[in-house]
This record gives structure tokens, sequence and C-alpha cells, in this order.
């Protein structure tokens, strides 16, 4: 029987750029971005003295608009919901120019206020971030909004009118550096606006959450510069030492040296001084610990709220089951029934060999969830699956795990020997610690004994009862409803390497 699907598009009209995301909804709860697009619009430049959208700038507004539901229509939409911001929401005739805009385009554009903003945003950040408790900052061209999230629901939110875009204009940036002085007077103002949130102050120590083009073009910068391995911004973490470095650097630049700079895009550069501003004095006031970055945001908030729906706000450990739940059923390598058993016999081994190996309790979850992902790569080949299926982990978009977390469940997940290990992770090495080599072979070798146990793929084994006996021996001794002959030449196998990384030899008996 075909599947069935569901296309969504979503169209963010910011103050700095308007942006299309087109949304694959599964008709088995898979997702999936399936195209993208971005305009620079600056709209909060635009906006003329008397406080009101030019018509050219409006007419400009429609063609992209039309271009984009082009898009949308290509991919078969079901429906394009399309939402501006800050800007129009500052224009004095915004309700004009949502006529206008709907004469032209037939699009319907909610005009969201800053609280709805605050509130899409953080619902992006709860569905993909684990976190329990922190600040989250959305930087966009007019506006910035800030939230409180303790437990992991709003407790504080508010929106100012300030914004990279309009914050250059009211400041009068031009291509020259910014004089300690003028950055000094910018940050200062955006201090007393600050102020009037008292509750900012009063939760130190908090993460900082960070959302939009500016903390997006920050990360981007940073990793180029600092030669960072993993490619993904999502979960990207910097000290708030660096965004104050980043600001000082970048402000004393002309504008064609920013332009030049590696790793800042060409259009960044003329809004990049007062975004990191914002995010700076944001940092300070909410006196966060550390800024991390978020990939989701606003369009993505909207798909949540749009086409899937929760009826209460998501837990931490949620977040990784709903990245698990999502990539099995994008790229199923394996049937269900095989991977739920490889996962539980798989954590069976672990519960019973790990304390006595000295293998912390905190890595279980990397196993289990590595157990549920061993096969992804299937789907492109079965003879090279263990190279896709890293290859797979590495850059698909899953959320749950920080960036090494994500990289020790691929490599586990892949684990074909520790030659092969370390050629896939020497790359990454900047991203490992003391020890997560061993944890790796050791945890990646239980995957495999776990895989082997059920190499038929008939989830035979019904109870399992591991011992060590002596003489260093593994006895795996299985309730079974078939003598198991394939998994007994898989155990055989791999007694080799699994006695390399663990000291033990395994061996199955059928009972």
């Amino acid at each position: 029987m075909q599947s069935s699907s569901q296309v969504t598009g979503v169209i963010d009209i910011g103050s700095n750029t308007v942006r299309l995301a087109v949304f694959q909804l599964q008709d088995n709860g898979a997702f999936r971005v399936i195209d993208q697009g971005r305009w620079p619009a600056r709209l909060s430049q635009k906006l003329g003295a008397d406080g009101r959208l030019p018509v050219e700038t409006v007419a400009e507004l429609g063609e992209v608009l039309r271009h984009f539901r082009r898009i949308c229509r290509m991919h078969g939409a079901d429906r394009v919901r399309a939402v501006a911001t800050a800007a129009i929401r500052q224009a004095a005739n915004r309700h004009q120019v949502l006529q206008t805009l709907y004469e032209e385009t037939g699009l319907e554009i909610e005009l969201l206020s800053g609280e709805d903003e605050a509130r899409l945003g953080s619902a992006a950040v709860m569905r993909t971030m684990d976190l329990q408790d922190a600040f989250v900052v959305d930087i966009g061209g007019g506006s910035t909004e800030i939230t409180l999230l303790r437990g992991r629901e709003i407790v504080a939110a508010v929106s100012y009118p300030i914004g990279c875009v309009n914050t250059a204009s009211r400041f009068g940036l031009s291509g020259g550096p910014l004089s300690p002085s003028a950055l000094e007077a910018m940050m200062s103002d955006i201090r007393d606006k600050l102020l009037r949130s008292e509750w900012l102050s009063r939760h130190p120590g908090l993460p900082l959450v960070g959302l939009g083009g500016t903390v997006r073009a920050l990360a981007k910068l940073r990793q180029r510069t600092d030669e960072y391995p993993y490619a993904h911004l999502h979960g990207y973490e910097l000290s708030t030492r660096v965004v104050d470095a980043s600001l000082e650097l970048l402000s004393a630049m002309p504008l064609d040296k920013r332009r030049k700079f590696p790793g800042l895009s060409k259009d960044r550069a003329d809004v990049i001084v007062p975004g990191l501003a914002i995010l700076s004095s944001v940092a300070r006031a909410s006196k966060s610990s550390r800024l991390v970055v978020c990939g989701a945001g606003l369009r993505d908030g909207l798909f949540y709220e749009t086409c899937l729906p929760l009826p209460e706000t998501p837990g931490a450990h949620q977040v990784l089951e709903e990245s698990i739940r999502n990539l099995t059923a994008l790229y199923p390598g394996a049937t269900e029934g095989h991977l739920n058993q490889i996962r539980r016999l798989a954590l069976a081994l672990f519960d019973r060999l790990a304390p006595g190996a000295g293998i912390p309790a905190s890595v279980r979850r990397l196993l289990d969830a590595a157990a549920r992902l061993c096969r992804i790569g299937a789907v492109i080949d079965f003879n090279d699956s263990a190279d896709h299926t890293f290859y797979m982990l590495m850059h698909a978009h899953w959320n749950g795990l920080s960036h090494r977390e994500k990289l020790l469940t691929a490599a586990i997940a892949s684990y074909r020997g520790p030659i092969p290990l370390r050629r896939k992770l020497t790359p990454y090495r900047s991203l490992l610690r003391e020890g997560d080599l061993e944890t790796v072979v050791r945890l990646g070798s239980l995957l495999q004994l776990a895989a082997a146990l059920d190499r038929s793929e008939a989830q035979a084994i019904d109870a399992l009862d591991v011992s060590v006996a002596k003489g260093n021996r593994l006895r795996l001794e299985a309730s079974a409803n078939h003598p198991l002959p394939m998994e007994r030449m898989e155990v055989d196998a791999l007694a080799k390497l699994f006695k390399k990384s663990w000291g033990l030899t395994p061996s199955l008996k059928v009972r």
C-alpha cells in the first residue's frame, strides 16, 4: 500500500528576512523539511519617517510571497500558514499592508504579537531540546523576545521593539568601525530597556538558549574560527565571554572587512554588531552561564502547533524519544520487532556487565538510542550499512543529545571493530573526552552481541540469563522457541572480538 503524506508550507515574514519552510508529515507520523527559501527583506529599515511601509516595498514583498506559494504548490502543500512579525506589527499602515498582500497573493497573513513569538519560539525549544530551566532569547530584525522557562513551562515572557535591523537604523550605523563610546551608548540603551523586566536578574546561572539569525551567524562564525568538526548549529554551546569577544572584534571592523570575515555571511555583516550587542546585553542582564544555540525557531513552532500539537508540554526525555521515533520511521532499515529485541537484549547485557566493568550508568541511554538506530543505514545499502548508519546519524537532524553524545551514539550504532572505529572518529577527535574510545568499543561490542542473538530476526529469545563463569566465560542461557542455529554461529563468530573488549568469551546455550 502506497503511503500518503501531508505537506504544509510555513512562511515567516520577519523584519530582517522572509523565510519559507515546507514540511512533509507522513502517515506513519514521520516528518521532515523538504524545501526552504529565504529573502533578505530588511523591512524594518524600509519603514518611512511616517512609520509606514512604502508601496514599492509591499509590492516586492508580494512578489516574494507569490514565489514561495508557488514552491508550496509544487510540493502539493495542503496548507500554507503565513505570519508577520515586528516590522509589519510596528507599521502604521499594517492593516492596509496585510489586505494588499492578501489581494495579491491569496494568503491570509496572521499578525503575531510579541507574546505569540515568544510562545512559538519557546515551543520550538521545548520540542527540540531537553533543558529543564533556561532563558530563551529570540533576536529578530525588529524585536527581541525573552522567555523564562522553569520546569519546561513558560513562567515569564517579554517582547522588546529592538532588533538587529532597527537598532542599526536608530544608531545610524554606517560602513565604518564602531567606536568604543558608540558601542557603549548602544548597549546602555539596550540595558535600560532590559531593566524594565526585573525577573531577568532573579535566576542567575541558567543557560541562555538563542534563536534567530544573529545567534546562528555567531555560531557559524565561531565554528569556522575554532575549526569545530561538527557542522550542526543546534545544540552548539558558547561561553558568554565568547559573545563579548566576538562583539568587540566585529564592532572594530569596517563593513567591507566584516563582509569578508570567514564564516560570516555577507548579508548579515551590516547588522551583526547590533545583534550581538543585544545578545551580550541579555546574557549580562540574565546572568546566564552559557549560550546554547537552538537551530529550530518560529517556523518550527508554527509547524508543531499546526500539525503536531501536544496536549501538554513534553518532558525532557521525550525529546530524544521523539527524534528516535522520527528517524526510524523515516529510515526503516529493519523491522520494529527486531530493533526492540536488540534493544532489550543489549540493555540486559549492559545491566549485568557494566557495573563490574566500571562503566557509568549515564551512558546506558546512549546504548539504548544506538540499539534502535543501528540499522537505519540499511535503507541505502545493506552491505555497507554500518558506514551509512554513522554518516546518517552525524548528518541527520535529531535532538535530545549533545554533539558529543550524538557522536558516541553514532559510533556505538555503527561499531564493527576498533580499526574502523578509529577511522570514523579521527575527524571528530576534538569532541572526545578521555575514556570515550574505550566506552564506544565496549558498548559497540555489546550491541553487536545483542544483534547476533536475534540474527534470524524472529525474536525467538523470550528470556536471557547472563552470567560470568570460570575461565572468563560469558554464559548466555536463552529460553527460546527454536534451537537458534544462526544465533549460535553469530555469537561464535563474535567471540574473539568481544573478548578483546570485555575479557570475556561469550557462549550461547538454549534451554
